[in-house]
């Protein structure tokens, strides 16, 4: 049976939706137990290791032999770009006391895509994207609102390294768009592990860190990795290939809604009403805003 292009690119990014749904949770229980490095560590050590397991008996690790010049400074750009956006990830998710506030908040990843591409590539866009992207705003406001600014303040733990890791995936995100084709998701996804592994690794030596940590920490970043940096990064790049990025970034803005499911039962902890409503809020404001923008690329 021949599964066509488009079937195969939205399971890719269903996929990736409730994969990386589930690293929030096992990331969240992981850095409540070990510090940012130990983390990076297992995590990125044991994602490197699940993707020569499956790079090995695929013939997939073949695809570095025929990597030139152009892709090895792809790489490097990308990896550099990742590894700082990657790590104001997981501290937003090491401050923020509900992952699933910080998932809602990432929807905010298609909104500076736009916006980087008015600023940089000089596009335009409709009074229906402006929309689209008040409402993102707004329901990311709501979101990472405390509900108590006289004790808390006005914006929950983390919400600035997420908003300005967004920034970081959306760079990311343009750049992967463009060359995708050309380089095999399974590089990809090792190269950001390896840069990050190695970054945990320097400091660990550096600060003579202990890398002992429990048996469920270690299952924690086990399973997490698993479906983390291998099969999240694997599938989110796979879905590239078959279906255009704003058709998988719709799919993938509904992440935060598992997220919330993932956190209650492991932690049993839930967003204020408000919080779900706003990140209600903003999974419709991506739909209206890469909706417009498609609509717009048709008409012209």
């Amino acid at each position: 049976m021949i599964i066509p292009d488009k079937i195969k690119g939205y399971g890719f990014a269903f996929l990736a939706t409730v994969s990386m749904a589930n690293v929030y949770v096992f990331s969240k229980a992981a850095l409540n137990e070990l510090n940012l490095y130990q983390f990076g560590f297992y995590w990125f050590g044991l994602a490197i290791f699940w993707n020569i397991l499956y790079a090995v008996p695929t013939g997939k690790w073949k695809a570095i032999k025929i990597l030139g010049k152009k892709e090895y400074w792809l790489l490097f750009i990308l990896g550099m770009i990742e590894l700082f956006g990657t790590i104001l990830f997981f501290l937003s998710i090491e401050k923020a006391e509900d992952p699933a506030i910080m998932s809602f908040l990432q929807n905010l990843v298609p909104l500076f895509v736009i916006l980087m591409g008015v600023s940089i590539l000089g596009e335009r866009f409709t009074v229906l994207q402006f929309s689209g992207m008040l409402i993102t705003l707004a329901g990311a406001a709501v979101t990472s609102f405390t509900g108590d600014i006289a004790e808390k303040g006005f914006f929950v733990p983390g919400t600035g390294y997420m908003l300005a890791s967004t920034v970081f995936l959306a760079t990311t995100m343009i750049i992967t768009r463009k060359y995708i084709k050309n380089l095999d998701p399974g590089i990809l996804a090792t190269n950001r592990s390896v840069y990050l592994f190695l970054s945990a690794l320097a400091v660990i030596l550096f600060t003579g860190e202990t890398i002992k940590i429990s048996p469920e920490a270690l299952f924690n970043v086990s399973f997490g990795s698993l479906i983390g940096p291998f099969l999240t990064a694997l599938s989110m790049y796979s879905a590239l290939k078959y279906i255009e990025a704003s058709k998988s970034t719709i799919i993938q803005s509904s992440k935060g809604i598992f997220v919330t499911i993932g956190a209650w039962m492991y932690f049993e902890t839930i967003p204020e009403s408000f919080q779900v409503i706003g990140g209600i809020i903003t999974i419709i404001g991506v739909v209206i805003l890469i909706t417009a923008r498609d609509y717009g690329v048709k008409r012209s």
